[in-house]
């Protein structure tokens, strides 16, 4: 739950690296086994995938069960949608397309209580225990609850040493495919703009002090992500991962019956 101490949170002041996949079908069976890979957290797409909260609830009990920290990718910016998130006990938000630091500003807003921020305060939902940790459950969400944001475009890559400065950001989170669609290079992850906007932007923002997150849809570009010195980082998608391997598995088992 938000209010329980944050591994992944923890590791990232500490200065570590963390590793951590997305997640789009809606099945509490899949992110359990997802738990036992050794990932250190799971991030329930409901942006571009169907989940809706109810679903998410479950599914962030299992992990969290499993010892994997989930997180809720959210599909807006808007109070009652990151509060929805929150409350079903995610331990942080990725927020998409912050282009400029009044949006970065409202993640945060949204995300934490007072004096942090206008997050709306129930105790008497998971995230809170239902109720038992009332006297203590904004404190600590304030504490342990995550703010990741994403730059996924142009605008937000210009407004970049603006949203930097804002206060109660966890990860500014670089989103390769949408930024290189917005450069007009639709999934040219690799494209030589691409990679640079990518390394430069990586550098602000550790510079600035913050963690640099982001995704790589394989190992080459997960090398690139390491390279530029990103410690929050998410590989593949569940539904890649499975096609991947039995696409593998099956071609390898026609191949052999043939």
């Amino acid at each position: 739950m938000t209010s329980k101490a944050n591994g992944i949170k923890d590791k990232l002041m500490a200065g570590k690296k963390v590793l951590g996949s997305w997640c789009s079908i809606p099945s509490t069976g899949l992110v359990e086994i997802i738990a036992h890979s050794g990932l250190d957290f799971i991030v329930l797409d409901a942006e571009h995938g169907p989940l809706g909260m109810e679903t998410a609830q479950d599914m962030a009990r299992v992990a969290e069960g499993c010892g994997l920290v989930p997180l809720v990718r959210v599909p807006t910016n808007e109070d009652h949608v990151i509060l929805r998130a929150l409350d079903i006990g995610a331990h942080g938000v990725h927020i998409p397309h912050v282009a400029t630091s009044g949006d970065a500003q409202r993640a945060v807003k949204y995300s934490k209580y007072h004096p942090l921020g206008e997050r709306g305060y129930s105790p008497f939902t998971r995230a809170g225990s239902y109720g038992l940790r009332a006297p203590t459950h904004a404190e600590e969400a304030n504490k342990n609850t995550m703010v990741v944001v994403h730059i996924e475009g142009v605008e937000g890559i210009r407004n970049l040493k603006d949203i930097v400065k804002v206060k109660g950001l966890d990860v500014v989170f670089i989103g390769p495919y949408d930024l290189s669609q917005s450069l007009g290079k639709p999934g040219q992850t690799k494209d030589e703009e691409v990679v640079r906007l990518v390394r430069s932007s990586a550098k602000l923002i550790q510079d600035a002090g913050l963690v640099y997150g982001s995704f790589a849809g394989d190992k080459e570009y997960f090398d690139i992500l390491c390279e530029s010195g990103a410690r929050y980082l998410t590989y593949m998608l569940d539904t890649t991962i499975v096609l991947n391997a039995y696409r593998d598995i099956i071609k390898d088992l026609r191949r052999r019956a043939l």
